[in-house]
C-alpha cells in the first residue's frame, strides 16, 4: 500500500496543530477553514450596512401624490436629501415612463414644480365620473370654500384659507374632482396655482354668468379686504 493511502501519524498531529489556537480561557479554539474566524465574527454586527429607505421614484410617488400644487425639484430635492439634479433626471424619467406606458395620468411640469395631472384622453370620462357617479351633498366647509372662489376669483388656497380662518387644501382638492372648481393659472408674484369657478358651477346654480352672483357684502367679513392685502 502506499505511503500516501494511509494516514500519517505526524501528518495528523502537525495538520491538527495548526488548526488550532489557544483561547483566551486557555482553551484550543478551531481556526480551521470550516470555522468563523474570531476577528471576523466580532466585527459582523459593524459590517452590517445601515437600513434604506424607499427607492427614489418611490419616494417621488408617494410625495406627488398628495400635493395640492406643483412641488419645486429643490425642495424636492431637500425633503429626499438628494442632488437636484437627480431628482430632476428621475422625475423626467418617470414622465417618460407613464406616457410610454398609456396611464391615466400625466406627471408634467408646470409653474417650476412637478404634478400629477389626469391624461388629456380620459378626461371627458372623469368630468362624467364627477358629474354622474358624485351624489353625495357638500359639506358646509366646501360651500363655504366654493363662495370664497365664487366671489374672489381667481384665488388662491392661501387666501381662501385667510377668509375661512382654516386650511382649505382637502375641501379644494373636493370641488376640483366634483368639476365646480378649476384651475386659473398661477399668482405671478407667489407662483401659487389660482382657481376659478367651471362652467358647471353656473349651470348647477341655475345661472348665466358671475354677474347673477347675490351681492357679497352680507356674506363675508369686513375685513376681508385686509386680509387679502396682507397675503
Amino acid at each position: 500500500m502506499e505511503a500516501s493511502d494511509t494516514p500519517g501519524s505526524g501528518d495528523d498531529l502537525s495538520g491538527s496543530a495548526g488548526d488550532v489556537t489557544a483561547r483566551d480561557d486557555g482553551g484550543l479554539a478551531s481556526s480551521g477553514p470550516g470555522s468563523p474566524d474570531p476577528a471576523s465574527a466580532a466585527r459582523e454586527p459593524d459590517a452590517e450596512p445601515p437600513a434604506e429607505g424607499p427607492a427614489l421614484t418611490a419616494a417621488l410617488e408617494a410625495i406627488l401624490m398628495v400635493v395640492d400644487e406643483p412641488v419645486a425639484e429643490v425642495t424636492l430635492a431637500q425633503v429626499l436629501e438628494r442632488p437636484t439634479a437627480e431628482i430632476t433626471a428621475a422625475l423626467r424619467a418617470l414622465s417618460k415612463e407613464y406616457t410610454a406606458a398609456g396611464r391615466g395620468f400625466d406627471l408634467r411640469e408646470v409653474a417650476g414644480g412637478w404634478r400629477f395631472y389626469t391624461r388629456a384622453e380620459c378626461a371627458a370620462l372623469v368630468e362624467r365620473f364627477v358629474r354622474d357617479g358624485q351624489q353625495a351633498r357638500l359639506t358646509q366647509a366646501a360651500l363655504e370654500t366654493l363662495a370664497v372662489v365664487a366671489y374672489r376669483q381667481p384665488v388662491s388656497r392661501a387666501k381662501v384659507a385667510a377668509v375661512r380662518g382654516v386650511s382649505s387644501d382637502g375641501v379644494m382638492r373636493t370641488l376640483v374632482a366634483r368639476g365646480l372648481v378649476e384651475e386659473a393659472g398661477t399668482d405671478p408674484e407667489s407662483q401659487a396655482v389660482l382657481y376659478r369657478t367651471t362652467s358647471y358651477f353656473l349651470e348647477r346654480l341655475g345661472l348665466r354668468s358671475l354677474e347673477e352672483l347675490p351681492e357679497l357684502a352680507p356674506f363675508l367679513p369686513d375685513d376681508v379686504e385686509i386680509l387679502e392685502e396682507q397675503k
